[in-house]
């Protein structure tokens, strides 16, 4: 995953903006639907900072703890924005402390590359992160049937059988859950109102809440 993303640092911004359906306009969402009280912010799998350039345009002083696996991409996104409040972790969300409590929390385009009881660990992690009265904000790539979440995971159990991949690393390979699943696991982990909220083909948007 890491040496993925960071070969293709130079290119990133240009394809997530113009070639993936539904992310600049996923962005600009995003950032309309944090909350007014929105002080303190976490962004998992910060990336070079995409979603960060609309949250800015509508908090330009807000803090921000950035978490991303790959150097090059934190990099690019420290020299975007050198005049803001940011602290950046380089590595892996599931296992790194998040260094504090936040208003919200957000990912854009990240958890389609994991299994559901590890996002089901993450998600509670993200919850014991957040203020009572947190919200968290996930865009990410979503699939309507369970056919289609069932056939990307098969698939994915099959290449790493094949090519005898570890357990313990993480590979660049989309296994995109349902909206439904997701849903459930966001109130699995303790989330008490979860609402689809927004979605440009498979490009969807869940607002999960602490307080319903």
């Amino acid at each position: 995953m890491d040496d993925f993303f960071a070969a293709r640092v130079h290119m990133y911004d240009a394809h997530m903006l113009e070639d993936v359906e539904g992310c600049k306009e996923g962005y600009e969402e995003l950032a309309r639907l944090l909350p007014e009280t929105c002080g303190s912010l976490l962004d998992l799998g910060c990336g070079t900072g995409l979603e960060l350039a609309e949250i800015f345009k509508r908090f330009p002083k807000i803090f921000v703890t950035g978490v991303d696996m790959t150097k090059e991409m934190l990099n690019a996104l420290k020299e975007k924005f050198n005049d803001k409040s940011l602290t950046l972790i380089h590595g892996d969300y599931f296992t790194c402390d998040f260094g504090g409590i936040y208003d919200c929390a957000v990912s854009f385009q990240t958890m389609h590359h994991f299994k559901k009881q590890d996002k089901l660990a993450l998600y509670k992690k993200i919850n014991k992160a957040l203020t009572p009265d947190g919200t968290y904000i996930e865009c990410d790539y979503m699939v309507e049937s369970q056919k289609e979440e069932d056939f990307y995971f098969s698939e994915y159990d099959r290449i790493a059988k094949e090519q005898s991949l570890s357990n313990d690393t993480y590979y660049h390979y989309d296994t995109p859950c349902t909206i439904e699943n997701q849903i459930d696991l966001l109130k699995s982990a303790g989330f008490a109102s979860v609402q689809e909220v927004w979605r440009r083909e498979n490009t969807t948007m869940l607002v999960a809440k602490k307080q319903s």
